[in-house]
């Protein structure tokens, strides 16, 4: 007679080793196999390309903004302007829904305009003057007659 063969017995543990029974053996040792390294070098492979990837993209980054920095720095303050101008209207249009702010600001607006007609536009004089303080301020800003 012959004796049943004994099945192999798979002991488990909980380390990063894999314990597979020997099929040659009719003891049922188990033997130990070590993990495959394969994956572990794709993984640092793949870790090295999304390193030299990120560190070009901020070297190319940098080229390109140094090399385009004032037409972005202009889009940029256009940018910010249509945000500013947007912000304003909105405001403005929150106050005009409010009772009474609406009239208050054309009747102040009114009382401006006819004080500035009376003060600078009525008289010859004052023409020459608001004239004197427009150059005056016109070279303040730009630096030079113009």
């Amino acid at each position: 007679m012959e004796a049943p063969m004994q099945e192999p017995e798979t002991v488990e543990t909980k380390t990063s080793e894999t314990q597979v029974p020997e099929m040659n053996n009719p003891t049922g040792t188990i033997t130990k196999i070590q993990p495959s390294t394969q994956s572990q070098e794709q993984w640092l492979k793949y870790g090295e390309q999304l390193s030299s990837f990120l560190k070009q993209l901020t070297d190319n980054a940098g080229t390109y903004f140094n090399q385009y920095k004032q037409p972005l720095v202009y889009i940029g303050i256009g940018i910010a302007a249509i945000v500013a101008v947007k912000v304003v209207l909105s405001i403005l249009d929150a106050l005009n829904d409010i009772p009474l702010v609406a009239p208050t600001f054309e009747l102040i607006g009114i009382g401006y305009s006819a004080w500035f007609i009376y003060r600078y536009l009525l008289k010859a004089s004052t023409r020459n003057e608001l004239t004197s303080e427009i150059t005056t301020l016109k070279t303040q800003v730009v630096g030079k007659d113009a």
